[in-house]
């Protein structure tokens, strides 16, 4: 298939650069995987929506505010950078928003500096200075990680918008936005309802987000994500399965999760490691019976396993819905549950 089979529908008015509160009164576009009308409700609704017996599986990873604000030295224009991951000592992967280039010398003010020892496509390394560790530092200067085409700095209030109600295991730089609709009553209605409620960990890196730019979308290779199955999920899902309920996956990072560990049979297993699994169009769903995801921009690998779920053309139709709707899109946006 080709990137361009997924310019999708977009209308930049729709951008959600905050949440709807409280959280479940986001609207809910309920897709028949199969065909047949859309229908319209609201994320509260959800426990009338799925069946006594279905299992719901969600993501319990945790966003750290890993977004820092700086200076180039000696112009001191303006530059942010977000901390992926530690890769040795005292050198960092990073995501960098403005022009660098190798030795650049990076002021966070106390006593921090990064400076610039790699830069190249697949992502930056720089060397961090500090009279402080490095999780302290974050505690105290760091930002939430917003997604760039939300265009406003981070606020206070982002640090918990920006985090889901599932949130256990620190390791992220973006939330699993899907789980960001789930309140603790909309938990408690669907345990009252009979629906079981069940977590796996991914921490959301580069990977999940960064830009397909090869032509043929077959040709895109994804960097890995570090993703944990537990026993205890595994065990809900196969009593889910063996009494007829659905594994319903809460957002495209669940879907993968668990998709990496499913055997040719669709039995689960547990499992922890690094995952560099790329689903679209064409991938055989072993362990997902239905998914609850936010809308996506065009061309990414999200769009792609949302596609690979419920087909090209019945995501597409359901975008267009949306849109005709003025669904509020993408990360603070609204959802929609395919199954």
């Amino acid at each position: 298939m080709q990137l361009s089979d997924f310019d999708f529908p977009f209308n930049p008015t729709l951008i959600a650069d905050r949440p709807i509160e409280p959280r479940d009164q986001a609207r809910l576009l309920v897709v028949p995987r199969a065909g047949g009308t859309c229908s319209h409700h609201r994320v509260a609704e959800l426990p009338s929506l799925l069946r006594p017996g279905d299992v719901v599986v969600v993501n319990d990873t945790k966003v750290a505010a890993v977004r820092l604000a700086g200076r180039k030295r000696p112009s001191g224009g303006k530059i942010e950078l977000v901390l992926v991951k530690c890769v040795g000592g005292d050198l960092w992967e990073v995501l960098l928003r403005g022009r660098v280039a190798s030795g650049q010398v990076i002021d966070f003010g106390h006593e921090t500096t990064a400076t610039v020892v790699d830069r190249r496509a697949s992502g930056t390394i720089v060397r961090i200075a500090s009279a402080r560790p490095i999780p302290e530092l974050i505690r105290e200067i760091g930002q939430m990680p917003l997604p760039p085409y939300i265009k406003r700095s981070p606020t206070e209030e982002d640090r918990s918008w920006y985090q889901t109600v599932f949130a256990r295991v620190e390791g992220s730089i973006a939330a699993p936005t899907a789980s960001l609709h789930f309140t603790d009553g909309l938990v408690t209605a669907l345990r009252d309802r009979g629906i079981r409620m069940a977590s796996v960990t991914l921490h959301v890196g580069p990977a999940t987000f960064l830009p397909v730019r090869t032509e043929r979308i077959q040709d895109h290779s994804m960097a890995t994500e570090w993703m944990d199955v537990p026993a205890e999920t595994v065990a809900t899902i196969q009593r889910a399965k063996a009494e007829g309920g659905r594994v319903v996956a809460v957002g495209t990072t669940v879907v993968r999760a668990l998709e990496a560990v499913a055997d040719a049979g669709g039995v689960v297993h547990p499992g922890q490691g690094e995952t560099a699994l790329f689903i679209f169009p064409g991938h055989r769903f072993r362990a997902v019976d239905a998914l609850m995801t936010n809308f996506h921009l065009p061309r990414t690998t999200l769009l792609m396993l949302v596609a690979a779920f419920a087909g090209l053309e019945r995501v597409r139709e359901a975008y267009r819905e949306a849109i005709r709707k003025r669904y509020r899109l993408y990360s603070y946006g609204d959802a929609m549950l395919i199954g």
